[in-house]
């Protein structure tokens, strides 16, 4: 089947590889699927700005998001934005970690987006905010301690990495009992547990190779029909949630970079 067929039926749009773009490329195939960062970026106008055009970075991603949701039939040339990215010291033709380049990214929109309300708005949509609860098992009072990511370290462990294990660990409920901690109410060093929160898997981005050199592709999950899609640079093709979860505690093939939607009724938050 030929690429344009596996794209138009995808309902993605495939990116080419400008010689080891493909960190990016799956980078901006998870933006794109996330329907409340495309919003966000799409209100915004630039204003006077000493910024010129082709080193602005969240202008470029604006204009490339809209080309990748405008015509889904063919692949998509965007050296224009790899190009602003290299004037903003992410090089071309360089392996890139794909979580670092995100966080560089994400930087850059704060920096360089005139709209300083909007660009806390978009902040604001990947914030990770880790709640600790914890509750004291003698008076029942709860104490919440708050802290802040925009990519979530996960533990691992010497006898299990698959990513399930390791999502469990960090967030699993425990009663801690070994180490007391000090109740307010009580005044004294008391048991606790912790309280959970609920996601949704949407795009997952893999590695390919080792820690020196490798590939990146992107999985991402449609909005529409929920199913999955593999995204590898250009070649865009629908596949089952089966090929997705096999790339789950792989050795040299493995999901290295997760993406979520809290769970909630309105406005879902993205988080990874």
């Amino acid at each position: 089947m030929s690429l344009m067929s596996y794209t138009t039926r995808s309902g993605l749009m495939g990116l080419s590889n400008y010689g080891l773009s493909c960190c990016v490329n799956s980078l901006l195939q998870s933006f794109s699927a996330t329907q409340e960062f495309t919003e966000l970026l799409n209100r915004w106008q630039m204003s006077d700005t000493d910024i010129p055009e082709d080193c602005n970075t969240p202008l470029q991603l604006q204009r490339l998001l809209r080309k990748m949701q405008s015509d889904k039939s063919h692949t998509a040339h965007h050296e224009d934005f790899l190009r602003c990215l290299d004037r903003n010291h992410i090089q071309l033709y360089v392996q890139h970690d794909v979580d670092e380049v995100f966080l560089s990214i994400l930087n850059l929109i704060q920096q360089q987006i005139s709209d300083k309300e909007l660009a806390q708005e978009i902040k604001q949509l990947y914030k990770i905010t880790v709640e600790q609860n914890l509750q004291c098992q003698t008076c029942f009072y709860l104490t919440k301690d708050t802290s802040y990511f925009l990519s979530l370290p996960l533990p691992i462990s010497d006898c299990s990495n698959t990513v399930e294990n390791c999502i469990h660990c960090f967030f699993e409920l425990q009663d801690i009992t070994g180490n007391f901690c000090l109740c307010e109410r009580c005044g004294e060093r008391k048991p606790t547990k912790q309280e959970e929160r609920k996601y949704d898997l949407f795009a997952v981005i893999v590695h390919c190779g080792t820690a020196l050199f490798g590939h990146y592709t992107a999985y991402i999950k449609s909005s529409s029909d929920q199913s999955w899609n593999h995204a590898d640079d250009s070649y865009v093709r629908k596949v089952s949630w089966k090929d997705v979860e096999s790339t789950f505690g792989g050795s040299r093939r493995c999901a290295y970079m997760l993406m979520y939607q809290r769970r909630q009724d309105k406005m879902p938050q993205s988080s990874n």
